[in-house]
Order: structure tokens, then sequence, then C-alpha cells
């Protein structure tokens, strides 16, 4: 996420630190490279300008603390106006109780559909019985996408038939979503261009229909500049609540989230980071503060995975761990469950530090997993219990059975066994601290 900002950002605040001391100029010279980087982020002008303000202010007006370097300070308060331009206390998203219509609109090509039914399974695991529906008759299948795209996750889905009016479409959604005592019905709508009066026209029409408790805008990441644009021009439409913000797993520039919330008034509520449909969370804006300046976001990364990883599963993996009974098995089972909760540049991502150590290592290759889980399925189940029996021959089959190479089997047995041995001085040093725990000096 916002990769190519994290890294100008970064470049800059390690140009700070090798100053020594920081002056008004250098500090000057710092927020010059801030704003060139903000400005081919695609981040409003004038957003950026207020920002650098705003930043510009408080260093030169600020007392350096003893307890941390000039540089620090710096950085701190980057931090904190880049929370502050986001919006400052995350918004979290209340749909309300029933009667609860939601309309999500956007431009085309946004993700809006996809976004509709990330959307929907997110308020199902609050406990919600959700409708979804659409009245876009103008893009060729959109409907037929939706519906798909409900089916396959078990979403109830409303379908008008033939007709093609929607102002039909939405009377006749309300009805269903009414008569079967939904908690929320979502209404997907036709992308549009903000200067296309008559559509516009039509979407004010829905809503006037549906009377929704909220309406969504869905803002592409990677448009930049654009979204706010975009958004601008809706709001002289309709009236919307927040904004999701999709795309952000591209080669998004960073400037829509950005821009968006200081330009609007309006929250960012979620962020799409990919095409899975789990690939969806709420907006935090001190986590996203945190990810552009490469500190990571190790409360999303525990979120994650409590959402995927079984709390049994763990137990007796630590277990294991500890009594140096770790096998191939077990390895392949975290390598799945770590697969679960998304693409594995995104979770190096949310560990402080460790995104810029990793970023060439071949691991952070999802694709390098699949390779890996290729070479364990390849196995035996007693090679896999016991990996030291895999001699020459037995590493050749492997390879053969599995399309890779000798070399990364003999890769990937190499670092298992170097994570066993490293587990058996753990399991040592752990029962040494449980014997000096249970020691007791003996009374005079």
């Amino acid at each position: 996420m916002l990769e190519e900002l994290t890294e100008k950002l970064d470049t800059i605040f390690r140009k700070l630190r090798g100053q020594g001391k920081l002056t008004e100029a250098n500090i000057r010279d710092g927020l010059r490279d801030i704003r060139r980087a903000l400005l081919e982020a695609d981040v409003n002008f004038k957003v950026a300008k207020r920002f650098l303000k705003d930043v510009e202010q408080k260093a030169l007006g600020s007392e350096v603390l003893s307890s941390i370097s000039p540089a620090q300070l710096i950085v701190k308060i980057v931090y904190d106006e880049i929370i502050t331009l986001l919006g400052g206390e995350s918004v979290i998203f209340q749909p309300g109780n029933a009667p609860c219509v939601i309309v999500v609109c956007g431009l085309q090509g946004s993700g809006k559909t996809t976004s509709v039914v990330k959307l929907a399974l997110y308020l199902e695991k609050k406990g919600k019985k959700v409708l979804v529906s659409s009245v876009d008759v103008h893009r060729p299948a959109a409907i037929e996408q939706l519906k798909v795209l409900a089916d396959t996750h078990s979403i109830p889905f409303f379908l008008s038939g033939e007709n093609h009016d929607p102002s039909v479409i939405s009377h006749k959604a309300l009805e269903e979503y009414r008569s079967y005592n939904h908690d929320i019905l979502i209404m997907d709508t036709a992308g549009r261009l903000h200067v296309d009066d008559e559509m516009m026209n039509e979407l004010s029409l829905v809503r006037d229909i549906l009377k929704p408790l909220h309406i969504l805008f869905v803002a592409d990441g990677m448009t930049g500049q654009d979204a706010v644009n975009a958004v601008e021009g809706f709001q002289r439409y309709v009236e919307f609540d927040g904004v999701i913000l999709t795309k952000m797993d591209g080669d998004a520039r960073g400037g829509a989230a950005l821009s968006i919330r200081e330009v609007t008034g309006k929250p960012i509520l979620f962020v799409g980071n990919g095409e899975r449909i789990e690939a969806f969370e709420q907006f935090h804006p001190d986590r996203f503060a945190s990810r552009i300046l490469g500190m990571g976001d190790i409360v999303s990364l525990v979120e994650k995975a409590q959402e995927v990883i079984d709390e049994r599963k763990a137990r007796q993996l630590q277990e294991k761990m500890l009594s140096a009974r770790f096998t191939l098995d077990d390895f392949l089972d975290q390598l799945q469950q770590i697969k679960k909760m998304g693409p594995l540049e995104q979770i190096i991502g949310m560990i402080p530090g460790i995104g810029k150590t990793l970023k060439n290592f071949k691991l952070q290759d999802d694709g390098r997993l699949k390779y890996i889980e290729a070479i364990i399925y390849s196995m035996t189940r007693k090679e896999r219990m016991h990996p030291h029996i895999i001699d020459g021959s037995r590493r050749k089959r492997i390879a053969q059975g599995s399309g890779t190479t000798l070399q990364e089997v003999n890769g990937l047995l190499k670092q298992f066994f170097a994570m066993q041995k490293m587990m058996k001085k753990m399991s040592r040093m752990t029962g040494s601290m449980r014997m000096m725990q249970n020691f007791k000096m003996p009374l005079p």
C-alpha cells in the first residue's frame, strides 16, 4: 500500500537524520522534499500546501525534547498531521436498525459492484441479514455480475427479471426487502461520470424512491486527484455519508486517500486491498499513517490473525514447537493459515520494520508459497513426519513430483532443519527457565 510514497518519505527522513542538528534551513529543505513526494503521489495541491504549512509551523515552533532526536520529532509531527488530514479518529460505520437501505454509487470501473458484496459480507459477520440488488441497467451484464458474486458467497440477491427501469427495480427491491424481513438492503447503482446530468438525475431518482439511511461513494485509489474531482461532482447531486476506497493494493499513489477527507469533509469508512472478497477492512487513520511512514500496522495484523487462525491449532503448535516436535505437516498447516490472511506482501508490510528488510526476499512472493506447498505435498506421510529420512533419491523424486528443482527442495529442507534446530534451543531455554522458577532456596 503506497510503497512509492513510503520509500520517498523514508529517504527524506534518513537525510534529516544525517544532519545531526536541525536548523530552519534544513527543515525547510526537508519540507520541500516532502511537498514534492506528496505532489508526485497525486495529492491535491491545496491539501498538500495546507498540510506542509501545518507541519512547518509545528516543526519550527517545537522545542526539541532531549529524549528524541530532532529528526524523530519531524517524523512524529508528520505522522500526527497525516492522521489529522485523514480525519483524526476512526469513524465506525453504524448501519442502524431496520429498515436500513444503503445506496452505493461511484464512477465506472471504480470497483463498486465488488465493494457491494464485500460490504454485505462485512455486515453479515456483524450479525445482519443483508439483501443486495442492482439498478445498473446500463453496463452489459452488470446485474448478472453482482448476482454471480452474491450467489458465490451465499448472499441473498433480488433479481428484477427483464425489467430495465431503475425506478421500478427500486420499488420491487424494497418490497422484497420488507417481505422477507432483511435487516439491510444494499443497492448497487450504475457507474457514471459526475458531468453526466442525465445519469446523475437517475441516481437522484433512485435515492428519492429508496430513501436510504446511508449513501456510500466508491473511489478508485489509483486515480489520485481525479477521484477527488469526482467526489466533489457527486456531492452536487447527492449527499453521501462516507467513502469506500478501492484498489489500494495496486500501483496506488495515495493521492486520493490523503485528499478526499480534507476536500469533502466525508470520512473514509472502508478500504479495499485486493480482488479477494475478504480484502476489505475498516479504515483507521492512525494505522494508515503508520503504513505510509513504514511503521507497519501490528494491530490490523493481529486482528487478521484472530479472524483466520484456529486457536486450538495454535495451542497445539505452541506445544509442538516447545517440545521440538514441529513437522513439515505443521509447517504446511501454518502456511495455509497465513494465506487466509491475505497477500503475503501486505502481511509483511504490517510488521513494523520488516517490510523494507524483506522487500526483495523471495518468500515475499505469494507464488513462492505455492512451490513450497507443492514440494511438501509431493512427500509421503512418513517423509513429512520424519524429514531426516529424505535422502538424495527421495529429493529427486520430490522435485520431479512437485515440478520444482532439486535446489529448491534442498533449500526448503535446509530452512526447515535450521528452524527445528532453533526450536530445540528455545525448548532447552524454556526448560531451564521453568527449573529456575520451581527452584526454592532452603530456609536457613
